[in-house]
């Protein structure tokens, strides 16, 4: 797993309008674009790597998944708010991913 590239991409986009933008239209064309080192919010490093489990929960905006992978719970939730703010109301996202990441216990925050 590469929990810290997880959390470097979400932050790169959360910080973004334009990334957030970009991510919701189609995500799974931009976090290829983002590891290959398109431009954006940070420069490219040469260690943009995400496992192809953590490429398809990007890809399927799968907050739950994120959280079993292992993504830190503050930057998550603040991605996961980005994402989805416009499509639903906070109560509701907020409820969602509750349950969405109730199933995988208590995170390990051992870094």
């Amino acid at each position: 797993m590469s929990a810290y590239m997880m959390n470097k991409f979400m932050r790169a986009v959360e910080m973004s309008d334009d990334a957030v933008r970009a991510y919701v239209a189609d995500p799974a064309a931009f976090v290829a674009s983002w590891l290959d080192g398109a431009p954006g919010p940070d420069q490219r490093p040469d260690d943009r790597v995400l496992t192809e489990a953590e490429r398809a929960a990007f890809a399927a905006r799968d907050y739950g998944a994120l959280y079993a992978l292992g993504a830190h719970p503050y930057l998550l939730w603040h991605f996961t708010e980005a994402v989805y703010i416009h499509e639903t109301s906070w109560p509701e996202l907020n409820e969602r991913y509750r349950e969405a990441v109730r199933p995988h216990g208590y995170p390990d925050a051992i870094v």
